[in-house]
């Protein structure tokens, strides 16, 4: 499942996850977002996620986000990818 940043914005108090580098998400990101590494979550998801919660996980064009989601949706947890990831954001804004 993929979601545009514009339907993202509409929505109130998303859970949105920015995989990207801590160094990235310090320069900037999107408002209200949590800085939780890739492979943080791909090694343990359930530290971070529960299965009755949807996010919304972005990182920086939309590639890597949407293989992140695959993988987790199918061990069970409710993520969706932001189509163009930050840089559509930075567009958007």
């Amino acid at each position: 499942m993929n979601i545009s940043v514009s339907d993202l914005l509409r929505l109130t108090n998303p859970n949105i996850i920015d995989i990207r580098t801590v160094e990235h998400f310090n320069n900037n990101h999107m408002p209200g977002a949590k800085n939780i590494g890739m492979q943080a979550l791909l090694l343990n998801p359930n530290k971070y996620l529960n299965t009755r919660e949807t996010y919304y996980i972005y990182c920086q064009r939309g590639i890597s986000s949407q293989k992140l989601c695959q993988i987790l949706r199918s061990q069970g947890y409710n993520t969706i990818s932001v189509i163009g990831g930050y840089e559509a954001w930075l567009l958007e804004k």
